[in-house]
């Protein structure tokens, strides 16, 4: 038995009431972006009809920006398990990549390597790779393609006394993949490298504790996990103060401030405050917690434990499909490996005309290389139009996963 109780999650979820074509919608796309509890859209509302000023304005509209960024960075420091100094906001996990990566570029030297994999979203990659144009080798660690796992003999080849930075997915956003971050972090730190950590895909699926981990950067965007569309990333703050950002003279020289370049989405900050505090309360609810940090990590453990479950139902369901190629861990023993992330092929099928056909249904599923475009290279389905994901979260149903197997053998059928 799972402590989560579905009808109190689900009835949080205005979106979940819709329907397509006479179907309820059924959303299978978290990883491409979460649906938001109804308390996210009300603190939005609350804030551009309340609050709706620029930072550090000597008036009370501002002054409740001030205070709404600090609560943001509070709640997602609580999130993350570090200090609320080392939480900074941007757009996207993206482009505050882009923005560590130009900085840490600034002291690259001619032959300094770094270290990436052919399993991640190429925001974890084509940032680094972009080093290159100042001298940087890249190190590119292979997969094994049978279970879409890190080849981690290979990732002990490829970290050496040159490296700099190794930059690496906590979980595959095409296959699901759980990485083991914590042993590539000691790894890297025993030749002096850093680690940047993309924990986008993780996120919403079990705790993060950023100093149990020990890297020097994770990031992640709050909006694949139930709020706004935003970006937020941790930094030691060693790193954070001793980096140099590219940023407007003005701008506060303090961190974090000094690495959010321009105006911040002060509505979305309000957003993300809000859905932290939704899992805080879907923690409580489990079992009564004296910090929001204690309740944040019982939600996240008993998503995990849900959402295990979850994936042995899909997954045994998808293998039991003839004319279906499964991509990823598929033994249960070892689905504390994976998230409920699955991505397939039908013989017959295009992934986008599936994609399209489930759609039409209520099923929203993505299709394509959802930018892990080095994997889908790497698996030979590219050109074919990468795969077909079915991504699940906490507010997902055993009773989806049976409508999608449904569809699924009768498209293979021709129905």
């Amino acid at each position: 038995m799972h402590p989560l109780d579905l009808t109190w999650i689900r009835a949080q979820f205005p979106a979940l009431a819709q329907e397509v074509n006479g179907h309820p919608a059924v959303f299978f796309d978290g990883p491409g972006g979460t649906q938001v509890p109804q308390r996210v859209i009300d603190a939005v509302a609350d804030y551009l009809t309340y609050h709706n000023a620029n930072t550090h304005g000597a008036f009370a509209t501002s002054r409740r920006t001030d205070e709404t960024i600090d609560a943001a960075r509070a709640a997602m420091a609580d999130f993350l398990g570090c200090a609320a100094d080392e939480v900074v906001f941007g757009p996207n996990m993206t482009t505050l990549t882009f923005a560590i990566s130009r900085a840490f570029g600034r002291d690259i030297r001619p032959g300094d390597e770094i270290v990436l994999t052919r399993l991640d979203h190429d925001a974890n990659v084509a940032p680094w790779k972009a080093l290159e144009e100042r001298g940087a080798v890249i190190r590119m660690v292979d997969i094994d393609t049978e279970e879409c796992t890190l080849d981690m003999a290979d990732m002990a080849r490829a970290i050496g006394p040159r490296t700099r930075l190794v930059a690496v997915g906590y979980a595959s956003n095409a296959v699901g993949t759980i990485n083991d971050v914590a042993t590539i972090t000691r790894m890297a730190h025993a030749v002096g490298a850093l680690v940047y950590i993309d924990a986008v895909h993780y996120a919403p699926h079990g705790p993060i504790d950023v100093r149990a981990l020990d890297c020097d950067f994770l990031a992640c965007s709050p909006y694949k996990f139930f709020a706004p569309h935003m970006g937020a990333l941790y930094g030691k703050r060693e790193h954070l103060a001793r980096l140099r950002p590219y940023k407007v003279r003005p701008a506060s020289d303090d961190i974090p401030d000094r690495w959010e370049t321009g105006t911040k989405n002060h509505a979305g900050l309000a957003g993300v405050t809000a859905a932290i505090e939704y899992l805080a309360e879907l923690g409580q609810r489990i079992k009564p917690a004296t910090t929001r940090r204690t309740a944040l990590v019982q939600a996240m453990e008993a998503i995990k434990a849900y959402e295990r479950g979850l994936s042995e139902r899909l997954i045994a369901g998808l293998l039991a499909i003839p004319g279906l190629t499964f991509y990823g861990i598929s033994d249960p023993a070892r689905f504390d490996m994976r998230t409920p992330t699955a991505a397939v092929r039908l013989a017959g099928r295009t992934p986008r005309e599936l994609a399209e056909a489930l759609g039409r249904r209520g099923i929203f599923c993505w299709d394509g290389n959802y930018y892990a475009i080095n994997l889908t290279e790497r698996l030979g389905v590219e050109a074919d139009g990468g795969m077909l994901r079915i991504g699940l979260v906490h507010y997902n149903t055993v009773e989806e996963i049976e409508l999608l197997l449904e569809s699924l053998n009768e498209l293979r059928t021709g129905k």
